[in-house]
Parts: C-alpha cells; structure tokens; sequence
C-alpha cells in the first residue's frame, strides 16, 4: 500500500477506487435547514465526471459534496433557533472572528466559504485567461508563469492545512499578493483578528510577523484595530485548497506537487477576472461593499 501512495498516480478514477466513501457521522436533525449546499457553475458535470486530469468524481465527493455537506449541516446545528441562523457564512466569519467563545461558528462559517470559493474557481476544461487580466498579471508579477512558480511554491511549502489566496490590493491599484491562511483562517481584513496567516504552531505570540499577534485569539483579539499593524486592505479572487483530503485521495501522500500543477490547469480564469475587476481601489482603511460580493456567496 505505501509504495502506492507515494508514486505519482497515473489514474485518479483508479487510485481513488480504493478509498471507500466514509459516511457522515451527522443525523439529519429535524430543523429547518438555512444554510444549504450551493451548486457550482458546473454542478452536475462535476458530480458526474469529477474534473478531468485533475479530481476524481470520488475525490470531488469527498471534498466537495461531503465535506460540505458537514460544514454546513454543523452550520445549522450551531446557529439553529438563533438570530445567526439565515446569516450567510460571509456574515458570520467577520462577525465572529473576534469572539473566541464562538470559535466553533467561524470555523466552519469560514471553512464553509472558502472550500465555495476554491471550488467555484475550477473548470471542467484549461481555460484561457482574459486579455486583459493577462496584461494586470504581467503589469504586477512580470508574468503568468512568474506567478504560477510563486504560487505553486508557496502552497507546496505551506506545512499544514490551510488556504493560499491571491489577491488584489484595495489601496493601490493594479498590485497582486499572494498569502496563506491556516485551518479555517480568513482572508479578509474584516476578519483579520481570524486570518492565520502563518503557522502559529512555529510561531510565539511575541514573533516579528509584522502583524505580531497574526492568528491570535483571546486577549489580543480586542486589542486590535480594524486593520492590524502590518495588514494590507485586500480582496481575494482565487485559492488553492491545501487541506490534505483534497488531494490525498487521487494524490497519494506525496503527491500535493502534481494536485497543484494540474490545479493551475483547471483554474477558471473568466470566474477569476470577474472577481478581480469587481474589486475597487479604495482609500486605506475604507470599508467596500465588494467584500459583501464574496463573503455572501453561501
């Protein structure tokens, strides 16, 4: 068995055939149900064929169908009989990232949008990238393929589960940055007191992060200011998942490299351009309303 996990997979449709399907520890409660699943723009093509050279239909299942599935049905247990319980996911992670005693909710409020968000950016098929988000890619990384090799990089040494972003600057137009969030962190400023933005495991709290107290819960969280200390006014418009149940199961254990290449092959461009010119140049520590575009995609 571990020979096989640790060669490059040459079938995902095989590979994956040997992982049988865990069912959800979860009863269906008898409640009524406000944060439901949402469908993907290829929904039905993904369930039925899973995403060609990239995720197994069993992979997709698991990763996409259960596992959000269970975020949301915790979701509803968590807020059911609650005035939190029609707010979308957006609504609760920035309402909560400042209060440790509802942890549990920004959790999986937080994991529920960005494992959307990650999922939303596929394609069934290579896309192309717009023209014109081609030229704002060279403009801010000297190229497509500069951003590729940094990107890949940066999510195949991030060590433990998490999130990596790309996202556009609301301070000055046209820059890019790419960043890390672990667990369930959030990417966005309105939620900076949850961003996780590095290991906190190889960290103390009292480290030179720029933003000391990066991923800090508890006493620091109402110590801090709208924006932290070193914390940069972005948007995201594209994520690559890094937990390991996203890829382990087409991937083997050593295969996170290949899930990321052929990720960036199954990239929607024209559902990242949208999100990039949806975003606006705002003045430093302005609030926008394109937050509310993405963190209400649940």
């Amino acid at each position: 068995m571990l020979p096989r996990l640790l060669r490059p997979q040459s079938s995902l449709r095989a590979a994956s055939s040997f992982v049988q399907k865990p069912v959800s520890a979860l009863p269906r409660f008898q409640y009524r149900s406000f944060h439901r699943v949402p469908k993907l723009t290829n929904d039905d093509h993904f369930k039925n064929n899973g995403i060609s050279e990239f995720m197994s239909p069993e992979a997709f299942d698991f990763a996409w169908t259960q596992y959000q599935s269970l975020l949301v049905d915790k979701l509803n247990l968590l807020t059911q009989d609650t005035p939190d319980a029609d707010a979308k996911p957006g609504e609760l992670l920035v309402k909560y990232s400042r209060r440790p005693e509802m942890a549990s909710v920004f959790n999986y409020a937080s994991m529920a949008h960005n494992n959307h968000f990650f999922f939303n950016c596929l394609a069934p098929t290579s896309t192309q990238i717009p023209e014109k988000f081609a030229k704002d890619i060279v403009d801010t990384c000297s190229s497509v393929e500069s951003l590729k090799l940094d990107f890949l990089a940066t999510a195949n040494a991030m060590f433990g589960p998490g999130f990596v972003w790309l996202a556009k600057n609301l301070e000055r137009e046209g820059l890019m940055h790419i960043f890390c969030t672990y667990n369930a962190g959030s990417p966005y400023p309105a939620a900076h007191s949850r961003r996780q933005a590095v290991d906190m495991a190889t960290h103390s709290p009292d480290a030179p992060l720029g933003n000391q107290y990066a991923g800090a819960m508890g006493a620091h969280a109402q110590n801090q200011k709208m924006l932290a200390p070193g914390a940069l006014d972005v948007q995201p418009i594209l994520c690559v998942n890094t937990w390991e149940h996203a890829w382990m199961m087409d991937y083997g254990i050593g295969g996170k490299d290949e899930y990321l290449e052929r990720w960036w092959d199954r990239i929607n461009w024209d559902v990242v351009a949208d999100n990039y010119n949806a975003v606006s140049s705002l003045q430093a520590g302005r609030q926008t309303a394109n937050w509310n575009r993405s963190l209400n995609m649940l």
